[in-house]
């Protein structure tokens, strides 16, 4: 497979992968704002949280690996610090990512002991990330 096949893959994944990195922490911000007499809501919300980590969980092992495979099929094209540093991000947000399971898992056996304002913080962790993940990729600092 090609160089640029690869890469283009290996994004479209990436974009994927954020858009619910993005949104499923934004659902918890409204599962903790709900009251507890809400349980429609409170149902359908743990529903689509459910479907969406679901969802984007494999993308973001079709990224990861996606990404491997580029550095394995063509590690004369890239190399540097500025890799290291990009795949250390990257292991956040796996971990993030399977953080955000454990938090579905506990909004789901209704214990949930954070707030709303405490969610809107954690929804901002993985644009700070993109943030340097993608300045890392272009600029390639060092």
């Amino acid at each position: 497979m090609s160089y640029f096949i690869l890469k283009s893959l290996h994004i479209i994944f990436v974009i994927s992968w954020f858009a619910g990195l993005f949104y499923l922490p934004r659902i918890f911000v409204n599962l903790a704002m709900l009251p507890p007499d809400n349980t429609a809501e409170k149902d359908r919300l743990l529903l689509m949280a459910k479907k969406l980590y679901r969802f984007m969980t494999p993308i973001g092992i079709l990224a990861v690996a996606l990404g491997s495979g580029i550095y394995f099929t063509f590690p004369q094209l890239i190399s540097g610090g500025w890799l290291h540093a990009k795949t250390l991000l990257v292991v956040f947000l796996v971990a993030y990512n399977f953080y955000c399971g454990h938090l579905l898992r506990q909004f789901q056996a209704g214990q949930n002991t954070r707030s709303h304002v405490w969610y809107r913080f954690f929804n901002e962790v993985p644009t700070f990330i993109m943030f340097a993940a993608v300045f890392l990729a272009v600029l390639k600092p060092f």
